[in-house]
């Protein structure tokens, strides 16, 4: 247009020549100067061209530079395809995962988006923050507003942000609110392991429980990829958890713990602690919930500590099976007095003494032993020092300061040291499993792996001890133990509670202890019920052989299955005869009784 205007304009200085008449239209010839003149234009309007296009470019660039990076570089335009291609994504977590023994799922770390702000660029703090509770109505408007209209340059508005949330935050499309990449650690089994399992802070570091103990080795890199595998069975912790539950409530106690423990391996196959939380929301449990009574607690345990009295007396040569004590009247030492519940007021034999749970007999075989040998005997069994479980929480032992021969003699029934539910667990083991103490473990053992034992005590004193626990099951405080066909043994005990003054009356302490099968143990379990209270079905009574002493039978029988181990007959003969014991007949009722093996002694089978 400008080309033609210039020409045109060129040609009204020149005349019309006839010859332009003659053709009807007029022609212009441009020559010398004009011709010059319309080049030097027609550079100049190029020239001109070029600049501008270079300033839009410039332009145009800058445009998009603002528009689709902020300031650190990140993409904010089209986020809603940046989120889609981010989930679709294989998410490569900062912390392992945790399994059982089974590749069961139990702690993982899933993404999720923490939204932040940057209130400078914040056009309405308050429409902001009505539109972002509109989506997230967890949030305080008010809160929120605050801080959009605080002019910071970064505020924190919410964490763990779930896809769907952010896509929803993302869709209002306000300038200044941006997304972080975080991870988000979850439980799948819920409760069911809780105080195991421990849980993790909102920045992903462990600060109870196994999250805890292993945090180092959960946040290496090199191992992220291969999950953290603990000995728990989730089928047996379950069927731990479900029995002790409905106790603690039939009883109405404060709280229980179980125990399920491989005897040959240590594994710990369950561990239970009531009552419990989620670990998923772990900041909205109470320190009661988050307190692991399996571990972290100690407690006297009474008279299941007669296991440990009897097999130390039968191990260092005071004591056989044969051998008793006079317990026909109580002890009086200083200002205390020991006596027995259910007294026979005569002298018991050693299996008696277990049987009938003589506190009287089993003060008297303690002291035969004598206090050095008894410290020395409880302190190899790791009853002295803290467990060694893979846990932060774990309780230190309460033992006597000085050990006297009162300190020896209620020791000897289980009164005057305090030991955590798990610590005993695993002596036990050693009891009945040959005399050999292997560690606890919460983790899975490989096949082959070599596995750590100590001998306490011979193998013929943990054979005579098996015999004692079957003897409790099948004539003694235990019975309700019984789990046909799985040839249960076990020892139970009651201890009151120690107050502020003293010992506290019906705040009781009860415990079972079980083996299985008790003719060559695999697994023991232990079972505590904290002050339980006696029913109508059992007749007010709140002790061990009414409430723990059943909870474990139940367990045994769930169990035992899941374990691959198969029923017997209890009364075959060669049971019958690897469990004899000799017993005054007087005492066991007539249909229990079995005919004379010899004129001159009668003997009882377990079954």
């Amino acid at each position: 247009m400008i080309l033609s205007w210039l020409t045109n304009r060129r040609a009204r200085r020149r005349p019309c020549t006839p010859a332009d008449l003659q053709a009807g239209t007029p022609t212009v010839h441009l020559e010398g100067e004009a011709k010059a003149a319309i080049e030097t234009g027609r550079n100049r309007v190029v020239m001109a061209g070029m600049i501008f296009a270079l300033v839009f470019l410039v332009l145009g660039g800058r445009l998009i530079e603002l528009m689709v990076f902020k300031s650190t570089g990140e993409p904010v335009v089209d986020r809603t395809t940046a989120l889609l291609q981010r989930l679709e994504q294989p998410h490569v977590p900062a912390r392992g995962a945790i399994v059982d023994r089974n590749g069961v799922l139990l702690a993982t770390s899933l993404p999720v988006a923490a939204l932040y702000a940057d209130p400078r660029q914040v056009l309405s703090a308050q429409d902001a923050a009505a539109k972002l509770v509109g989506v997230l109505p967890d949030l305080d408007q008010a809160a929120v507003a605050r801080e959009l209209a605080s002019g910071k340059s970064f505020v924190w508005l919410d964490r763990d942000l779930s896809p769907r949330q952010e896509y929803a935050v993302n869709a209002l499309g306000l300038p200044g609110l941006y997304f972080h990449d975080e991870e988000r650690r979850v439980y799948p089994e819920g409760r069911l392991a809780a105080q195991v399992l421990g849980y993790t802070d909102i920045d992903g570091h462990g600060i109870a429980g196994v999250e805890k103990y292993f945090d180092a080795r959960l946040r290496d890199p090199a191992l992220r990829g291969t999950p953290l595998a603990l000995s728990l069975d989730v089928r047996i912790q379950h069927a731990v958890r479900d029995e002790l539950a409905k106790s603690v409530s039939t009883f109405t106690a404060k709280g229980g713990a179980g125990i399920v423990l491989d005897v040959r391996t240590g594994e710990v196959l369950a561990l239970v602690s009531l009552p419990d939380f989620d670990p998923t929301h772990a900041s909205e449990a109470t320190p009661d919930e988050r307190f692991n009574r399996a571990t972290l607690g100690v407690y006297e345990l009474g008279s299941v500590f007669k296991t440990f009295t009897l097999a130390m007396a039968i191990n260092s040569g005071k004591a056989t099976m044969t051998s008793g004590q006079d317990a026909t009247h109580p002890i009086h030492i200083d200002r205390f007095t020991i006596s027995d519940d259910d007294a026979k007021r005569r002298w018991l034999s050693i299996p008696e003494i277990y049987m009938y749970s003589s506190n009287i007999g089993a003060a008297k075989t303690a002291l035969d032993v004598g206090p050095a040998g008894q410290r020395a005997f409880l302190g190899k069994l790791g009853l002295l020092r803290k467990a060694s479980i893979e846990l932060p929480e774990v309780g230190a032992p309460l033992v006597p300061r000085e050990w006297s021969t009162i300190a020896t003699m209620t020791i000897g029934f289980g009164h005057g040291i305090s030991v955590s539910p798990l610590q005993f667990t695993d002596a036990a083991a050693a009891m009945v499993d040959g005399g050999l103490l292997v560690p606890a473990t919460l983790l899975k053992r490989m096949p082959g792996a070599a596995v750590p034992a100590e001998r306490v005590i011979s193998p013929a004193t943990s054979n005579d001890i098996r015999r004692l626990m079957r003897l409790v099951v099948a004539y003694g405080t235990g019975r309700q133990a019984a789990a046909p066909g799985y040839l249960v043994g076990g020892k139970t005990g009651t201890a009151e509670k120690v107050g502020a003054h003293g010992y506290r009356r019906h705040a009781n302490v009860a415990s079972f202890i079980a083996a299985f099968p008790i003719i060559a143990p695999r697994y023991v379990v232990m079972i505590v019920l904290d002050e339980a209270h006696g029913t109508k079905a059992t007749h007010g009574f709140d002790t061990a052989g009414w409430t723990a002493a059943p909870t474990a039978g139940r367990v045994i029988t769930r169990i035992a299955p899941i374990l691959g181990v198969p029923p017997v007959d209890e009364n075959a003969p060669d049971i019958e005869r690897a469990l004899y014991v000799q017993l005054p007949p007087g005492d066991i009722p007539a249909q229990d009784r079995l005919p004379a093996t010899d004129k001159r002694e009668k003997k009882v089978a377990f079954n």
